[in-house]
């Protein structure tokens, strides 16, 4: 499991939710659940969008890593071909 994800999106609802409708302190809500302020802060920007935003975003992460990879390949392609048509340019002469 990583790192980040040691909470549930429930779990971090909740002390957003202790924060923004409680009126707790965000120091006093991370201490007494044993998280980092970051970490509340963070939370509370992501989840005080809506959710029609959230999953915008998170569709647009997803085809931004798509799309990484595809470079990736595309690249790795790129020099085969490129070294391909070398050593063919070397051979017909």
């Amino acid at each position: 499991m990583g790192k980040q994800d040691r909470f549930t999106d429930e779990f971090k609802r909740d002390a957003v939710a202790q924060v923004v409708e409680r009126g707790h302190a965000v120091s006093e809500v991370a201490e007494r659940l044993g998280i980092s302020t970051k970490s509340l802060y963070t939370w509370k920007a992501l989840f005080s969008k809506p959710v029609t935003v959230r999953n915008t975003e998170t569709d647009l992460a997803a085809e931004l890593r798509r799309v990484k990879k595809e470079l990736v390949r595309v690249t790795e392609e790129r020099g085969i071909l490129k070294r391909a048509a070398t050593y063919f340019a070397r051979e017909s002469r």
